[in-house]
Order: structure tokens, then C-alpha cells, then sequence
């Protein structure tokens, strides 16, 4: 009776750790002791998926052994050598170096140091090579080489030096991005006589958990946990991992735990010794999970347990660890690497996804503001997609290059590939009901990979077909850019100039009305239908002057139609005449203004606006001037600008924003994703911004927003400005309708330092079109059929904008 109470005791515990509470130390010994593997398991790998989802990451590394050489005798360790058997005590710089660029050729992003422990101490060789070297210590010659590494091949170093000083810390801080160091166990009793860890001075439990100490103190985000088999009893194992848990709860600062079982190898101590088998790995594995909690990541070395990985991913792993596709694991060199395919091939079967991983874990590097030095946090970043993994293709928005085939292959349904998930097609139907998604399940859309991913772009396809039909639309527009001056410093932008300002991309500006005018007339006879009229917060500007554009335009051209003013223009006019939103968007619909552009969006989440644009209208504001533009009759469009700071969870606030005042108003006529344009952005120079959104972000995000939005927004837009023709194909086949305007004068994505943006013709949309077997339509602004036009007493081509703008420095 006693075992069963205590049973059903250890059941509660699991549920309560499945809910997402910390349990306490005995309540963790209660569930070793009295819960099943069973069901140690199944709460693991809940846990799991609740943390990561199908996302299983690892890190793409060229492994460099700095010294083999070593102060400590380690009973199970082969990495560990004598000065007599190596060509050097050290490698030399041409060694690593070499090391490191077949690794960077090889697509690495880590380069991995792991060396021998203080050996200078130990060894005269060591100490001697040091002093040729011009060093005092290992870890001194180690910071010459990670800042080497990095300078010269971009790789990331990861470095693991052992126990560490809080000096030797502040010195390796700053280069790299992560470091490492194995507690492996709390157990003072394996450094007694005849334990593994017996004379080894630095394998002591309170040396290596003091190293992690300092580590959280100075903020320095650390790869640790215990090596099982080497003597240690379960009770043992359990204490370790509680003692770990007891450092990052005051620190944070444990990115991953590595749960790594014992090989024995000949020619050491314990080379006769048992394995641990794979009950006992994932015992202990579902445990460190249980400890842990979902969100940390838990690792198991994939090379050590060939062929029996489903067990490890069942128990709670959602992280291979460093894969080296240049060099063995000098660890265990007997234990070869997976290839990476069918690292991926394994993994999935299994249903889950592999991600490749930069050396700092994804939720690290969502701050690695707060985890690296200010170069560090840049080269990361560079890296990064928006959650925190490796960029998967090479692909950047607003270059104008092409995809790349090995970025297109994620887009193709291979042969033999495996179904989608149910938890995937559980959300497709819902989304395809028209119902409202939650943000979790909207973020789970925007991490679909493989099958997934396919699913998701085949139901948005179906969804845009079954809703506008096949043809690809299109309006002749004009955008123009009528000032660049602007009062805002937004952290994005790079077309906003100060009123002298003089740069690269050309000095401030300032165009006239008549000058306005004069452009759609020029766009008129050419077939436009719509003007696109928006530009910075120009210091003088006031609501008249925004009045005054309005007439010059409609004198000019009194049948086109005028977009124009972003929800910050219009905030600007309606504050300097001292009128309510909704009697200043009277006027200007009265003086001509059809619809409103939905820019100024940029991430409706003001946790990314405080960032990007912290003195720029909010999130609620933005909502607040389209709810008031559609109420006095006014329709708009919808836009995100995505790819800097965010995160897919902001992204999906955005759309639900977008979706909860679209089914209130009905306003919007579109929804338009405008992927990040990094090159000339100022918050991209400054180190603080990614690289823009990846291909596989760019696609998703057109196809997850038609999913969100149904059927409230019937038409989503793809930029051809940003995504390129071959780009904006691919968003044709994902959900995407429409291809937005010809453009002409464009100069705001341009001035970001985009390829695109001039002009493009109907046959190039048509060619556009053409690569999904799709007819392109030309439309009115309103979505209303247009027939093709007539040649409205054609001009030239347009002059480039620099050619007929007139600056105005004191305007």
C-alpha cells in the first residue's frame, strides 16, 4: 500500500511538472524513486513539445584541439595525451587556422576549442611552448586563437577551457559566443582513491560549479551537464542536475544541458567498465527535462547512440549538439559523426524537424545583447533567422539576386517524404474554417518545416484560388516620395534624412506641389490609375500641406486615384491643425483622398516598437487612425515589416490586430508583408538588427497570413520590390494574389540599399505571373477589374528621381 500511495504521490508531481511548475528537490527524488520510466517519459517529451515543438537543433562545427595536454588523469578519458605523444604541445596559429577555413568552406558556423586543462602546470613542453608563443597560460594562447578564428573566417568560437578563473573569464568573455564546462557529477565520491575522477585536481564538484558561478556572474552563457556511467549512482545524477538547476535559477545563464552517456575505450582505467544502456541514458534524460522544465535545451551526443535516437527525442532531447562534417570528435574519436542528411533523415522519421543552430542556443541569441560583447552580438545576429536558429539559405531581401537552388530544394515536396503533422493539419482546418487562430498556433504555423511547410503553402494556395481565383492582379501606379526629411529617427529607416543631411544615397529633399503634380500627370499618360503619394515628417510640413498635394494632384489629374498618407502623416497634419482624427480624414477625403497606405505598421507590438521606432506612433494608434479612416467611409491597406527584431510571436500579434479590426471595420483591402531591407538601415550598422527574414520566413509569412486572415482579407499582396521576381513567384504559389504597382520614382526601399524599386513594366509582372502558369489582371486600387489601357499619349521613361528633385536644405 505504501508503494502504491507513494505512487500515486509521484503521479501528481508529474502533472504538476507537465503544467509547467517547478517541482521541489524531494519532490524530483520522489519521482526517480517511485514514478516508471513509462511515465517518467511520456511527461519528458509532453514537456518537450511544449518547449521546442518539432524542432530539433545542432550546431554545424569544425572541432579544433588547441592542446591535448592536460594536468588531470581522468579514468575514461583518451583526448587527454603526453607531451611524447603529440608533434606539439600546441597547435600552431597555421593549424588552427587551417582547421578553421575548411570549416568555414564547409558551411560551419562554430568553431569548437576544446583543450586539455592547465597543462603549463603539469608539463615543462607546455611551458616552454608557451613561452615561444608569447604566453603565460593556455587560456591567454586560446584568446589569441578564438580572436584569430574569428577575424580571419567569421567562424563563432566556442570554447572550452575547463576550470576557469573569474579573470580568465573576463578575457575569453569577449571572444566568443558561448563556453562549456562538463560538471559531469556533484559526487565527491568519484574523486576518491580508485574513482574516475581520483587526483584530478580540477574535476573536483565545487571547482567546476565555482566556474559556472562566475560564468552567471559575468553574464557568460554556458553548455553544460553530467556524464552518466562512470560510477555515480542515479540519486547522484539527480543531485547534479538539482545543482545545476540551482546555478541558473540564480543566473539564467545555462543555455543547454548536455546529458552525455560513458564509452569505454581501450587503454584507460576504466576501459573494462559497463556502458550505461539506453534505459538508464533516458532515464536520466527525462529527468534532466523534468528538472529543467521545457524551455531548457537538453542535449544528447547523436554519435554515441547510433541507430537509437527516437528513444533520446522521446526522452526529452531536443538538441544534437556540435556535428563536425570536416573533423572526428577528438573526444571520442572512435565514435564517428552522422552525416547530416541522414542525421535530418533519422530525426525526421521520428517526426521531427533538425535545425541547424549558431554555438549560442536560439533563445539566447533572441538577446544576445544581454549574453555577447557588442561584436559578438553583431556576428550572431548576422547569423540569425527570427528565431534564434542559423539562417537556411543565403537568400536577402532587396538585393535583386535570385535565390539560390539549394534555397528553393525546401520549397519542393521530396520523394518519399513523410506526412505533415496532425498538429499541423489540426490548425489547417481551423484556419480553413475561417475561425481565429490563437497566437500560439499562429507561431506554430511560422515554424513549419519540411511537410510541414509544404502543408501549409499547399493550403494557402488552395485557400487564394478557392477565394480570388487564378489570376494574378496588379495596378499601374506612380509612387511618389515627395520629402525624405523627417523629424523621426526610426531605427530601419534609411530613406528619412535630417534637413542638410548628405549622404551615399543622396541628400535631404524637398519636392513642391506643383512638382507632385507634375509627376502623375506624367504617370497618367503613361496608364497609371492610382498615385501613391507618402513621405518623412517634414519639420514644416503641416495638415495643409498635406491638403495642398491633394489639390495640386486632382487639379492635375482629376480622375486618378489618390492613396496616400501613412497613419503617421496623418496623425502629423491632424495634431498641427488641431483637429480629431476623424474630422481631418473628412477633409481629406473631401479634398480627394480615396485610400490610405497601411505603412508605418512595421510591427504592430510595442516591444519590438520601442526598438525600431521608439518615437514613433504606437501600436494602438496606428489601429487607431485606420479604425477612424474606415469609419468615415476611407478604405486601406494592411502591411507588416518584418525580419529586424522580431520574433514570430510578434508576428502574430500583428495578424490578429490586423484580423480583430478587419473583421470590426472591414477597411482593409489587402494585406502587404514587406520582408526587412538591412543594407543601409542604421539599426542594422549599429549590429542590433538581423539580416532581414530568410526565404523560408518571407514565403511563410504570405502564406500564413492568407491562412489568418481568411476570410476577412481576401487579398494578399507580394512585393516584387523586396522580394524579387523570383521571389515574389514563390509567394504566388503560397497564397499571394496580387503583385502590387509598377511603381515608378520608388525610392524609399532603394534608399535601404534595394535593387529593385524603379519600375516595372506589365510584361515583367506578366513574366512574373508566367512562372506560376498564372494570367495577370490589371486592377483598380479598390480590386475592381481595370481593362488594359490605352496609351494615354505616352512619354519617355521617367527620370531617375535624383534628376528632377529640387532640395530645399532650409525648407
Amino acid at each position: 500500500m505504501h508503494n502504491l500511495a507513494m505512487h500515486d504521490l509521484a503521479l501528481s508531481r508529474l502533472a504538476r511538472a507537465r503544467a509547467g511548475h517547478t517541482l521541489s528537490p524531494e519532490d524530483i527524488h520522489l519521482l526517480a524513486e517511485h514514478a516508471s520510466h513509462a511515465e517518467l517519459l511520456q511527461a519528458a517529451e509532453a514537456l518537450t513539445v511544449a518547449g521546442h515543438g518539432t524542432r530539433v537543433g545542432y550546431s554545424r562545427k569544425v572541432f579544433i584541439p588547441l592542446t591535448r595536454l592536460c594536468r588531470n588523469t581522468c579514468g575514461y578519458c583518451t583526448f587527454a595525451t603526453t607531451p611524447k605523444a603529440v608533434p606539439s604541445a600546441y597547435l600552431s596559429a597555421d593549424e588552427v587556422l587551417a582547421i578553421a577555413r575548411a570549416g568555414a568552406a564547409a558551411g560551419c558556423h562554430e568553431a569548437l576549442f576544446t583543450l586539455g586543462e592547465r597543462p603549463e602546470s603539469r608539463y615543462q613542453a607546455a611551458r616552454d611552448a608557451l613561452a615561444a608563443l608569447g604566453h603565460g597560460s593556455t587560456i591567454e594562447y586560446l584568446a589569441e586563437m578564438a580572436a584569430l578564428v574569428h577575424r580571419e573566417t567569421g567562424l563563432l568560437p566556442h570554447v572550452n577551457p575547463g576550470t576557469m578563473s573569474a579573470e580568465e573569464i573576463a578575457l575569453l568573455r569577449p571572444l566568443s559566443a558561448s563556453m562549456g564546462i562538463m560538471l559531469e557529477s556533484s559526487s565527491t565520491r568519484l574523486c576518491e582513491r580508485g574513482g574516475p575522477h581520483w587526483k584530478c585536481v580540477d574535476k573536483h564538484p565545487d571547482v567546476r560549479l565555482e566556474t559556472l558561478r562566475l560564468a552567471g556572474e559575468q553574464a557568460v552563457p554556458m553548455t553544460t551537464g553530467i556524464l552518466i556511467g562512470i560510477g555515480e549512482t542515479r540519486r547522484e545524477r539527480v543531485d547534479s542536475l538539482l545543482a545545476l538547476r540551482d546555478l541558473n535559477a540564480a543566473h539564467g545563464h545555462l543555455q543547454e544541458i548536455i546529458v552525455q552517456n560513458f564509452r569505454a575505450k581501450p587503454g584507460t582505467v576504466m576501459a573494462r567498465a559497463d556502458e550505461p544502456g539506453l534505459d538508464d541514458h533516458t532515464w536520466t534524460i527525462a529527468m534532466a527535462r523534468l528538472i529543467f522544465g521545457a524551455r531548457m535545451s537538453i542535449q544528447a551526443p547523436p554519435n554515441l547512440r547510433p541507430g537509437e535516437l527516437g528513444p533520446l527525442l522521446r526522452a526529452g532531447v531536443n538538441d544534437w549538439g556540435g556535428i563536425s562534417p570536416v573533423t572526428l570528435d577528438h573526444v571520442n574519436p572512435e565514435a564517428a559523426w552522422p552525416q547530416i542528411d541522414a542525421l535530418a533523415a533519422e530525426t525526421a522519421a521520428h517526426g521531427r524537424h533538425l535545425r541547424p543552430r549558431l554555438p549560442l542556443i536560439p533563445t539566447f541569441v533572441r538577446e544576445a545583447a544581454r549574453w555577447t560583447d557588442t561584436a559578438m552580438c553583431t556576428a550572431l545576429l548576422r547569423r540569425a533567422d527570427a528565431s534564434g536558429f542559423a539562417r537556411a539559405d543565403d537568400w536577402l531581401a532587396g538585393t535583386g539576386q535570385a535565390p539560390s537552388p539549394a534555397a528553393l530544394r525546401a520549397f519542393v515536396p521530396q520523394a518519399g517524404a513523410t506526412a505533415p503533422s496532425q498538429a499541423i493539419r489540426a490548425l489547417l482546418d481551423k484556419a480553413l474554417a475561417g475561425r481565429e487562430l490563437a497566437e500560439d498556433e499562429i507561431v506554430r504555423l511560422f515554424d513549419a518545416q519540411g511537410a510541414d511547410l509544404h502543408a501549409v503553402m499547399a493550403a494557402a494556395d488552395r485557400l487564394r484560388r478557392d477565394t480570388v481565383g487564378e489570376a494574378v492582379t496588379h495596378v499601374r501606379n506612380c509612387n511618389i516620395n515627395y520629402t525624405n526629411i523627417c523629424q523621426h529617427r526610426c531605427g530601419f529607416c534609411a530613406f528619412a534624412k535630417s534637413h542638410a543631411a548628405s549622404t551615399l544615397r543622396g541628400p535631404a529633399y524637398r519636392l513642391e506641389a506643383e512638382q507632385v503634380a507634375a509627376r502623375a500627370l506624367e504617370a497618367w499618360a503613361r496608364g497609371a490609375t492610382e498615385v501613391c503619394m507618402q513621405g518623412g515628417i517634414h519639420p514644416h510640413y503641416t495638415g495643409d500641406t498635406y491638403l495642398e498635394l491633394l489639390a495640386a494632384v486632382k487639379r492635375a489629374t482629376p480622375d486618378m486615384h489618390i492613396h496616400a498618407f501613412s497613419p503617421l502623416e496623418i496623425r502629423h497634419g491632424a495634431a498641427t491643425l488641431g483637429l480629431s482624427l476623424h474630422d481631418y480624414l473628412r477633409r481629406l477625403r473631401d479634398a480627394g483622398l480615396r485610400t490610405l497606405p497601411g505603412t508605418a505598421a512595421e510591427i504592430l507590438d510595442d516591444e519590438v516598437r520601442a526598438i525600431i521606432c521608439p518615437d514613433k506612433l504606437d501600436s494602438a494608434q496606428w489601429l487607431e487612425v485606420m479604425e477612424a479612416a474606415h469609419a468615415v467611409g476611407m478604405r486601406s491597406t494592411a502591411t507588416i515589416m518584418f525580419g529586424h527584431v522580431d520574433a514570430p510571436r510578434h508576428w502574430a500579434r500583428h495578424l490578429l490586430a490586423i484580423r480583430r479590426l478587419q473583421a470590426k471595420t472591414g477597411g482593409f483591402t489587402e494585406f502587404v508583408p514587406l520582408p526587412f531591407v538591412h543594407m543601409e538601415s542604421p539599426l542594422w550598422h549599429k549590429g542590433r538588427a538581423r539580416s532581414g527574414p530568410t526565404l523560408r520566413e518571407s514565403v511563410l509569412m504570405h502564406a500564413v497570413a492568407r491562412l489568418v486572415l481568411h476570410p476577412l482579407i481576401p487579398n494578399i499582396q507580394t512585393s516584387w520590390v523586396k522580394m524579387g521576381a523570383e521571389g515574389a513567384a514563390l509567394c504566388l504559389q503560397a497564397g499571394a494574389n496580387d503583385l502590387g504597382g509598377t511603381l515608378m520614382y520608388e525610392s524609399i526601399t532603394r534608399a535601404a540599399g534595394g535593387a529593385n524599386g524603379q519600375l516595372m513594366e506589365t510584361a515583367d509582372l506578366r513574366a512574373i505571373a508566367a512562372r506560376c502558369e498564372r494570367p495577370l489582371r490589371q486592377r483598380s486600387t479598390l480590386y475592381e477589374a481595370v481593362p488594359p489601357a490605352a496609351d494615354r499619349a505616352a512619354v519617355g521613361p521617367p527620370q531617375h528621381p535624383r534628376q528632377v528633385h529640387r532640395l530645399h536644405a532650409t525648407a
